[in-house]
This record gives structure tokens, sequence and C-alpha cells, in this order.
């Protein structure tokens, strides 16, 4: 269960027109923002990882719909009674795409390459810190042994990034290799090309061990422009996507879109946000921060810029699942209250400017989010105006997704909007705990640090009942609800249009699955 970093506007059109051009047995996605590597152990955005889901195959899986665990590159697998040991039996007669055995070594080898220090997979490594060793019992059988037991062991391990020993184990510098841009998995595609800035190319892997799907090709567009990926779209050169709101209500209403199209609408776990530097001299106080939220008019915000489509959120869990504290009391737009804990804070307009300050500094920060995020776009004027009256100038900066990642990751920022991408069962470790905040690229790149939290979390870690250890998460999201590191915004519906040349096109309560997909003709 890895978070993974997205922005507002992640989306994958579809093509309407000119379907007598199309090739049937290819699926053609659009994608906003170009990833900035293909290794799944330091990839650390969604498009990555969506693109990895095709090349890589995974230990185990879980049921699209069930959501239990399933067997995937191991048969089987065995859990000891005090929760230490994992043993997982492989399957034989897999083969990377290259036709090299895929075995425990490979298993072993991405362990430890995950552990080693020089490579720069921080939010990952996190969640296997505590395995003391991995051990290849033989070429079908691989052991993880824990020091202490962890409540998402089995799922960590079964779905533990997987790449190639023959590979990488070689004099060439982890991240210089290769494979780097052009991956080689166990997956039912392979990789076939990556030309910058236009596209990427998988096809599907003839010697693949398991039913191989009936989509042929995948070719990921890079359209980082949302006006020019409808533009694309309709000229029929797309065939997935996954529109705006504005889009969803006012531009595919049509019976000519119907009946070319599958409208799809559903949540999938994550959350959007507004992060505050807790480190910034600006919003280092709780009180500063919580005066953000109350400022900001997320009703209103839902309603006119995603017509209502998603639901407020007031904490870092999935509001679809048990882990989430709905006693939560959310935070209000009250902007009045919002200017006395300003002043509590000692922030004032103490020399009649019309701008707040305190020990002769005005209060002025910089608003910071990627190109191709519209919803950002939008945002950032609502909230320049909003701050205005209360005297904080906001300035507003965009830049392009790799640019926008490495400010962020080196904490050179004052707020941004972004969202997380995670899983129906969550640990919140890699995000909120002060450690992942004093790492290179750990994900709490907001500096949130709170002895109170990480002691809630520490215990969660190691609780395998599900009621106590959902007990200590509301305890963990009261104090976020009352340090405000986050303004929490919304969990999004996802809204999805797919061509309807495809058939067996299905929403799951883990999404849609393109590789079940069958092209009609």
């Amino acid at each position: 269960m890895t978070f993974f970093l997205v922005f507002f506007s992640f989306v994958f059109f579809v093509s309407c027109a000119n379907q007598d051009s199309v090739v049937p047995d290819t699926l053609r996605i659009g994608l906003s923002a170009e990833p900035d590597t293909l290794n799944p152990i330091t990839a650390s955005d969604a498009y990555a990882s969506r693109i990895n889901s095709y090349v890589h195959d995974s230990l185990i899986d879980r049921d699209l719909d069930t959501l239990e665990f399933i067997p995937k590159l191991a048969t089987h697998w065995k859990i000891s009674s005090n929760h230490l040991e994992y043993i997982f039996y492989l399957r034989k007669g897999v083969i990377w795409h290259d036709g090299h055995p895929f075995t425990a070594d490979d298993v072993v080898f991405s362990f430890e390459t995950i552990l080693n220090p020089k490579v720069e997979a921080p939010f990952l490594r996190v969640y296997y810190a505590d395995i003391s060793k991995v051990e290849k019992i033989d070429d079908y059988t691989v052991r993880f042994v824990y020091s202490k037991p962890y409540f998402l062991a089995l799922s960590m391990c079964g779905s533990i990034p997987l790449i190639p020993k023959h590979i990488y184990d070689t004099e060439t510098a982890f991240s210089q290799n290769p494979a780097n841009r052009s991956p080689i998995g166990t997956g039912p595609y392979r990789f076939i090309e990556w030309k910058t800035g236009k596209r990427i190319i998988l096809e599907r892997y003839e010697n693949y061990w398991d039913k191989k799907p009936a989509i042929k090709k995948m070719q990921f567009k890079i359209i980082t422009d949302d006006t020019v990926t409808l533009q694309v779209l309709k000229k029929g050169e797309l065939d997935l996507a996954s529109i705006r709101p504005i889009q969803w209500i006012k531009q595919t209403n049509t019976k000519k879109f119907e009946e070319s199209f599958y409208k799809l609408e559903y949540y999938v776990p994550g959350y959007n946000y507004i992060g505050w530097n807790n480190v910034s001299p600006l919003f280092s106080d709780a009180k500063v921060r919580i005066a953000m939220t109350l400022m900001i008019d997320r009703k209103k915000i839902l309603e006119k810029i995603n017509f209502s489509l998603g639901k407020i959120v007031e904490s870092p869990f999935f509001i679809g699942t048990d882990q989430y504290n709905t006693s939560l009391v959310p935070h209000p737009y009250d902007p009045q209250k919002a200017r006395i804990l300003l002043s509590e804070a000692g922030w004032k307009d103490t020399n009649g400017d019309g701008w707040l300050d305190k020990n002769q500094i005005t209060f002025r920060f910089n608003f910071l989010y990627p190109s191709g995020s519209k919803f950002g776009e939008r945002l950032g004027p609502i909230m320049k105006e909003d701050f205005k009256k209360v005297g904080i100038d906001m300035s507003i900066e965009r830049m392009e997704w790799a640019a926008f990642l490495d400010r962020i990751e080196k904490k050179n920022f004052d707020a941004t909007a972004l969202g997380w991408s995670s899983s129906f069962e969550t640990d919140p470790y890699q995000v909120w705990h002060s450690s992942q905040a004093k790492i290179d690229r750990g994900s709490n790149f907001i500096s949130f640090e709170n002895p109170e939290a990480d002691f809630l979390m520490e215990k969660a870690k190691v609780e395998f009942n599900e009621a106590k250890r959902n007990k200590l998460y509301y305890e963990l999201q009261d104090i976020i609800s009352r340090e405000q590191p986050y303004t929490f915004l919304f969990v999004n519906s996802s809204l999805v249009v797919v061509s309807k040349r495809f058939e067996n096109v299905v929403v799951h309560k883990a999404g849609i699955e393109t590789k079940e997909w069958v092209p009609k003709n």
C-alpha cells in the first residue's frame, strides 16, 4: 500500500470520431503528465504506476470485487502464527520479457535494492524497514522475516516491486540503468517505445504465463494541455478518458456522444488537498493553518469547479472505509473566525496598508501548482481573492510536472495543491510520520511533526485487531484535524469515458480493469 502523487487533472481522454481508422486491438490513452522514470522501485507518481501495472506482475493481487488476496506470481503462501514470517511459493515457468527465468533471486535482489540507501526510494523503503531479512529457500521459494509484526505485511511483501536481477546487478549506476526508461517485467504487456514528450507504447507479451488480454497494444499519448487533449479526442485519436467535471456535465450529454461511449462514475481511494509547508515561518503555527482552512469555502469550490461531483473530506483516510473517522467536526467556512486566529498568532495590519504583518514581515506567500492541473489553475485565483479580503497576499506559480516535483521534494515551496492515490486499507506512516520529513524525497514534504501522532502510527502498525487499530487511527485523525497541516478538500468522483468499441467494460469495487476489455471487432 504505497501512496502515489497525483495532481487534479490526471486525465485519460476517449475518441469519438473516425472510428473506421482505428486499429481495433489498440487502446489509446491520454497521459496528462510524463513520468520521470518507469523503474517501479524509484517511481513515485501515479503516471508511472499506471504504466508499470501493465508491464510488471506482483507476487499476489487482490480480487477486483471482494478485495481478497489472490495468487499471481506466487501460487500460494504461508504465514507464521506470530506474524513474523511470510513464505511465498513462486510460480514455475514465468519468464521476464527478455526470456530470462523469474526466480527467488529476483525477489531477494528487489528487496535488497529497496533497502539500499543509495537508491532513491525513501517513500517505498519505509514499508520494508522492519524486515530483518528476505532469504531464498530454493529457486521458487522465498521467505520474508520481520523483526516485529506489521498489519500490512502480507500486502507489502506480496506487492513488492520486482525488477530483474540479471539486468540491474551490474556495474552501471542504478539511476542510470537503461531499463529505467525501457523496463523489463513479467506482466501481460512488454515495453516497446518511449518518445519523450510524445508517447509510451506497450505491446502484449505473447509468452505471458497467464491468460493474455484481448487488447494487443497500449498507446499512452502524452498531452499535458486539456484543451489540446479535447481536440485530439474529437479527432478520434484516443480511446479512454478520465474527464473533468465540466466536461462530464456540459460536454458529454449529447445523444451522439452517449451512443459512442460508456460514462462511468465511481470512487477510488485517494483525496485532494492544499499542503502548507509546516516549517515555513508563515505556516509553522497551527492557528495560522486552521485560519487558512477557515478562509477556503470548500463547498463553493466543490460546486463551482467540480459541479458537486465529489465529497468533502476531513482526514487522510478513504471516506468509504471503516478507517475514516466520521465523527470529525468539519472546519466550516468562517473568515471572521480566521481573522481572530490570525490576530492571536500575531498577524495584524499594524501600518494600515491593508496587509497583515508580524515583526515587520508582510503575510505574503506563493501558491505552487503543476501545469496541466485545471483544478489548480481555477483554485488559485479563488484562494487569492479570498485571502486578499483578510489581508494576505498570495502569488500564483505554475510549473511543469518534473520541475514541480523537484521543488516539492526539496521542500522549496510555501503552499501547493495535490492529491494522494492510495488503497482501500492504508498505513499513514509514509505521509505523516515525522521520520519521513527528515529524509530526501520523503512523502512528508510539508514537514508535519507531532510526537503523539508518531506514537499512534507506530502502535497501529503492530495492531492486528482492526477495531483497535481503527480506534488509534481515529485519534490520529483528531490530531491532524487540530493541526491542519493540510487543508483537506475532496475525494473526487472518477469520471471515466470509454469507447463503446470495447466490450466487457465493468466497474468493480476496485475500479475498472482494461486488461479484461475486449474489442468488438
